[in-house]
């Protein structure tokens, strides 16, 4: 498999084909997915429109269904998240109910997934060795969260901006500038994290000006940066990863107008909240919220 990309990607086809199969969970992301881009087909994409949940590399495979028009969603894996240890987070659990299946409460449905809800689980980077199975019934250790950081800047703070969502990792983001695959983000709402590869606030904000060359980083509707995750970092540090961002968007742009919102759950850390690629999503800046407002999925 890892010699033929080309097999990956016709496993995709056959179950988006499949008339039997609903949806299709990343097992994990995978570094070289990314090569089975060339293979894929969007046509096929857009004539079978089914559930593609997961993260981290699967970035590549949801900007594929961002290209052909189909939503994804930017979740748990298999072995990462809805393998924790001990069981499921419920807030990861409540996150993949109300955005893929509409199932969290009455002001949800496939249509209208409606506010991404703050987590009052507690949030995890702790890492366990996945082969001890003496380890496997034991919970990771839960910090509580703080909450989100807003960084309006000169955004009017009563305001409201909405656009389609852009959600993945961004050094995978990175490695798709200059490609077909590279999604159009002017008017979006980006949704950036890093992964456990730890790359330095530094490296976000080479990152950032690469996109900001592109001249699209400043048309954004709203950036909303996820806890940098997968990896043991002072809780005290995590602030600056959105503050950087900040400073790339408002300081050395002058994209003042475009809210950044930080230290949100999604991507690499545990439980996150999972967000619908392409579809529309409201930033309400008086009264801090973060909604998706559909539709998600067909029955």
């Amino acid at each position: 498999m890892t010699e033929h990309p080309e097999l990956r990607a016709a496993d995709l086809h056959a179950a988006l084909r499949d008339p039997a199969i609903a949806g299709i969970v990343s097992t994990i992301g995978g570094d070289d997915s990314i090569r089975i881009l060339p293979h894929l087909d969007l046509e096929l994409i857009a004539a079978h429109p089914k559930v593609f949940l997961g993260y981290s590399d699967s970035t590549c495979t949801h900007m594929a269904f961002l290209a052909a028009g189909v939503t994804s969603f930017y979740g748990p894996s298999i072995l990462s998240g809805f393998g924790e240890n001990a069981g499921l987070h419920d807030y990861l659990v409540r996150g993949v109910r109300a955005t893929v299946f509409g199932e969290a409460g009455a002001s949800y449905s496939p249509q209208n997934p409606g506010e991404w809800p703050a987590n009052t689980d507690g949030w995890t980077v702790q890492r366990f060795a996945w082969e001890n199975k003496l380890l496997q019934m034991r919970a990771r250790a839960l910090t509580q969260s703080t909450g989100p950081v807003w960084h309006l800047g000169m955004a009017d703070a009563s305001g409201v901006v909405e656009g389609p969502l852009v959600a993945g990792c961004l050094e995978v983001l990175d490695w798709l500038r200059g490609t077909a695959w590279w999604p159009r983000l002017a008017g979006c709402v980006l949704a950036i994290e890093t992964s456990e590869e730890a790359p330095t606030t530094e490296q976000v904000q080479r990152m950032l000006r690469a996109i900001a060359a592109g001249g699209e980083l400043a048309e954004v509707a709203a950036i909303l940066v996820g806890r940098p995750g997968g990896h043991e970092l002072p809780v005290a540090d995590h602030a600056a990863y959105a503050e950087m961002v900040r400073a790339v968007v408002h300081d050395e742009l002058g994209a003042t107008h475009v809210p950044v919102i930080g230290n949100l759950d999604f991507g690499h850390t545990d439980p996150m909240w999972t967000l619908p690629i392409g579809v529309d999503t409201r930033i309400d800046c008086g009264a801090r919220s973060i909604a998706f407002i559909g539709p998600c999925t067909t029955s």
